[in-house]
């Protein structure tokens, strides 16, 4: 129970659910995140930590970059569970319209609006 009662809790944040939503798009780096969302760096690292460490996401590095995607092999079975309903989820949401919008134009790579 306190392993769902943990997942639940790092879903119940707005700014957390957001980054759900927008790791469903792709696979992001901090920066990106900071940006579509108008957080500090330190502020969303803190919200993914307690994403991942509920067992939603999960991190890789590519060179010298860290980029956070949803967990692809669930070690858990309501984490398994979950993940296919929170994409049906929020979809109609104004805000995360808008997130889905501006990623389009975030990217590290190309942008300077960007890291």
């Amino acid at each position: 129970m306190d392993n769902l009662l943990k997942t639940f809790k790092s879903l119940s944040d707005k700014n957390r659910m957001r980054i759900v939503k927008m790791l469903q798009v792709r696979p992001l780096c901090v920066c990106e995140m900071t940006v579509v969302l108008g957080l500090s760096m330190s502020t969303v690292s803190a919200h993914l930590s307690l994403l991942k460490s509920a067992g939603l996401i999960e991190s890789f590095k590519d060179g010298r970059w860290i980029y956070y995607n949803l967990v692809k092999n669930p070690t858990s079975q309501e984490i398994a569970s979950l993940l296919p309903l929170l994409s049906y989820w929020l979809n109609d949401d104004e805000i995360v319209k808008n997130d889905f919008e501006r990623l389009k134009t975030v990217d590290r790579e190309t942008s300077m609006s960007c890291c």
